[in-house]
C-alpha cells in the first residue's frame, strides 16, 4: 500500500477539533494537514517539549518545515499520524503545497524530496 493510499484510509478530524489539544495531557498538531497525536512523544522531543506545546492545537507546518527535520524525524511522524484534516480545514492546498515543492510549474503532483 503506498503512502498515499494509506492516507485516504484515515479518518478526517476538523481544525476545530484538534485546536481542544493544546496540552500536556493531549498534544495534537497538523503537519502538511495531516493530524499528529504528539503526546507520548513531548518528553522525547529534541527540541524540547515546550516546542510542540507552542504548536499544539494548530498547523505547525511551517515551523516544522522551517526547523529542516532529518529524514528519520520524517519517517517517526508515520507513528504519531492519527488522521487527515478535513477537506474544508486544510490551509495546504494544491496552491500553498507549491510552495513546499510538492508541484511542479505545469500544476501537476510531483514526488517529495527532502534533503536535510
Amino acid at each position: 500500500m503506498t503512502e498515499k493510499q494509506a492516507s485516504t484510509n484515515l479518518k478526517k478530524i476538523a481544525l476545530k477539533d484538534v485546536e481542544g489539544h493544546t496540552d500536556k495531557s493531549s498534544t495534537w498538531i497538523v503537519i502538511h494537514d495531516q493530524v499528529y497525536d504528539v503526546t507520548k512523544f513531548l518528553e522525547e522531543h529534541p527540541g524540547g517539549e515546550e516546542v510542540l506545546l507552542e504548536q499544539a492545537g494548530k498547523d505547525a507546518t511551517e515551523h516544522f518545515e522551517d526547523v529542516g527535520h532529518s529524514t528519520d524525524a520524517r519517517t517517526m511522524m508515520k507513528d504519531y499520524l492519527i488522521g487527515d484534516l478535513r477537506d474544508e480545514d486544510k490551509a495546504n492546498s494544491k496552491d500553498n503545497a507549491k510552495k513546499w515543492g510538492a508541484y511542479g510549474d505545469d500544476g501537476k503532483e510531483e514526488a517529495r524530496c527532502s534533503i536535510v
